[in-house]
This record gives C-alpha cells, structure tokens and sequence, in this order.
C-alpha cells in the first residue's frame, strides 16, 4: 500500500540501477532507450512482483474458496485501491481494470455512446492519437452522431477560442489527450474540462502520455472519464485503467457479457453486477493488474516535482543541442511541453535515422506515432522522436546528438 511522504530521493544512478534492461548492449554499444512514449521499461521490483504471481499466487480471482484464489483475489483489489489512491479517485469501484487505453476509451464510446442519439455531437481535437479518434467515428457511424475537431496552431496548441464555438447543447462528450505523444503539447484540460460542464457536457482524458510525468488528481481536475496504460507507467503491457464518476458508470450498459459481471443469469433474463465487475467481464489480466499497482507504488515513493523537472531540462536541453544541426526542425514547439522531441531533417527520411541511430545502441520511434491526421498537418510522413522518462540522462542525450550526426554524414 502507498505510504504517504515516503519519498526516495532522486538519485539518477540509483534510479538507473533499479531498470536491469538498461545494463545491456546494442550492437556493442549501451543501450540508450529514447522510446518511452511508446512503452516504458520496468523495475526491479516490477519483474519480482510478476514472477511471484506466476511462481508463487497463480490463481483464477474473486470465485475460489482455495487459498491461492483468495491470496491472488486480495493483491488484485489492493492494487485497485493503491491507483484508487495514486490519482486521487473517490472510490475504489471507480477504477476499472482493462487492456489499456485505448480499451478504455472503446468501452467509453459503446456504452456511454448507447445513451446518445442521432445528432448528438462528440468533440475531440486534431492532435489526438488514433485511439482517440477510430472510436468516436464509429460511434458516430453507429448512433449518427457528429464529430467535431479542435483545431491546432503551427506550434501544436489548440485553438481554445475555436473551441468555445464548438460547444453547443448539442455537445454530450469531450475527448482530448492530456498530452500529445507525437508533439509533448500539455493540452490545457482544466480549462477545456471547465467549459465542457458549463454547458453539460461529459469530458474524458487520454492520461496515456501524462500519468507517468506528472501529479494526476481526477477529483481536482474533475473528469468524468481518465484513460491510461500500464506499459508506459512502467509496469506490465496489455493492463490499464479507465477512471470514471461513478453515478455515469452506474448509468451506463456493459461493455462485455460473461463470467464475473452479472448478479444473476437465466434464459429469460440476465442483471448485472455492481462496479467495478459490471465492466470487468472474463478473466482478466490478473498478474498485469497486481504488477501495475506495483509500479504505481514504486512511482509514488519517486518525487513526481523532481521527476517533472528532471525530464524538462532533458527536453529542453535536447531540443537545444538538436537545433545546431542544419536543416533540422522541431515539431511541435507548444510552450508548454513535456518529454517529447518530435523533429524532421530536411531531405532525410526518418526511418533511416531512425535504423542508423539504431546500429549506434539508440532507440527512438520513427513514423507517424498513430497520429496521421497531425502529420497530414505538418505536410510531412513522419519525424523521428526521441520521448524521455526519469531513468534518462544528459550524457545520452549527447551520445544521442554525436550519433545523429554520424548519421547524416553516411546520408548526405
């Protein structure tokens, strides 16, 4: 469980110590792992933690009477209440376990989507990842609903005052990335949540890119909806958690039907369960869902002030040293920003720095990041970005800036 104001200090070396994938080589070099917008790598106390559950607990949850269902039904639902906890949600039964976020924001677009009707109107803005876009238009194919978009400047901010006049009493869901995992844009979502309820509209947050860099309270921010990832908050792939006010869970039909989401089943009629099992049908991601309260738990004896700073000053400091480089351009230059570096080279194409920078031990993302719509607005096909987490340091970054130069010496 969370102990409050336990905090280790931050100590990059020892930090660094904690991540065993960091210790090895690529291609001879040390590994220096600049794609952490994409997935994040995992502590020690992350790989005991899965391997005692498979070694030690390995049991289905919430049916068995036999002591491992009950030891692996118990550290399930505590490390509901350690996320509970971590973002600050009311209930326990407000935090739903699921694949990720993009199931979250799918179960969000059926079953909120089944109290719409045709004509309603879901916003969303255009720097969204597809996961928050794919799902909105086939609501709206399915309930004739229709989609507007917030658009963005040049500099990757949306225009706010567009916003304001695309809301109307029409409007029944905003949905919009609390930040860009292609651009590092922190959208501001206090304001967009605070506009949205002014005229009665429900918001809902995609926390992929955000609940790992900086201090999450869905009360404080007062979303009816947050969405994130296990995998990129350093603990296991194919978990996540959709945060959502309980009286709109209560209002709204399952998402699934199956085992451990009904209260009683016959031919003629099926009800359903209490929350959060209402939205939890099948067996779930049991280790996954025990591990991520695990990294939650290590992420919350870190300072997340130490943490946000830190890797502002990597941004920053990158985005300087790249800036030297002829023909290099930054996208996405909002003025507030997080640990993202998303940038373009004239004449090259960034899957070729992208495979060299690779041969040299440096993993970054190249592509359109699942953003194509922000690409088609920048006339691009894609950028090299290079995402930074806490475990990251200056010194690679240097690393970093010598091999993409190397790079373009065997380019041009």
């Amino acid at each position: 469980m969370i102990v409050e104001n336990e905090k280790i200090p931050f100590d990059i070396n020892a930090i660094r110590a904690e991540f065993p994938v960091l210790k090895q080589k690529i291609y001879g070099k040390d590994l220096i792992y600049f794609d952490n917008g994409a997935t994040s790598q995992k502590p020690q106390v992350v790989l005991d933690a899965i391997n005692k559950y498979y070694s030690q607990e390995n049991s289905n949850i919430h049916r068995g009477v036999h002591h491992l269902s009950q030891v692996a039904t118990s550290h399930y639902e505590e490390a509901r209440t350690i996320i509970q906890k971590y973002i600050n949600a009311p209930l326990q039964e407000e935090v739903l376990f699921n694949s990720g976020t993009t199931a979250g924001i799918n179960m969000v677009a059926f079953c909120f989507g089944e109290l719409l009707t045709e004509g309603d109107e879901i916003v969303i803005s255009a720097m969204e990842h597809h996961s928050n876009i794919v799902p909105w238009q086939m609501l709206c194919e399915r309930k004739k609903c229709i989609l507007k978009v917030i658009p963005m400047t040049k500099k990757g901010e949306l225009e706010m005052d567009v916003f304001d006049n695309l809301l109307s009493n029409k409007t029944k869901l905003v949905a919009v990335s609390h930040i860009s995992n292609s651009l590092g844009t922190i959208n501001p979502i206090e304001e967009i949540i605070e506009k949205a309820h002014d005229i009665g509209a429900k918001v809902l947050i995609d926390g992929a890119q955000s609940i790992q860099h900086m201090k999450v309270d869905v009360q404080a921010l007062d979303c009816d909806f947050y969405a994130f990832s296990g995998h990129k908050v350093f603990g296991p792939t194919g978990v996540g958690v959709l945060y959502g006010k309980k009286e709109i869970l209560d209002s709204m039909p399952p998402y699934q039907g199956g085992g451990d989401m009904i209260s009683k089943v016959t031919f003629e009629k099926t009800t359903y369960n209490t929350l959060p099992h209402k939205f939890e049908a099948g067996t779930p991601h049991i280790a996954g869902g025990i591990c991520l309260g695990t990294a939650i738990e290590y992420l919350s004896k870190l300072d997340i002030d130490a943490i946000q700073k830190h890797e502002y000053e990597l941004a920053q400091y990158a985005e300087q040293e790249l800036l030297n480089i002829d023909g290099l351009r930054i996208i996405g230059t909002a003025k507030n920003k997080t640990s993202v570096v998303s940038f373009v080279i004239e004449g090259i194409h960034p899957f070729d720095i992208g495979t060299l920078l690779d041969k040299q031990g440096i993993a970054v993302r190249t592509g359109h990041h699942c953003t194509q719509p922000v690409m088609s607005f920048f006339e691009i096909p894609g950028t090299i970005r290079a995402s930074f987490a806490f475990y990251n340091t200056k010194n690679e970054i240097d690393i970093f800036i010598k091999a993409v130069n190397r790079s373009l010496e065997m380019l041009r």
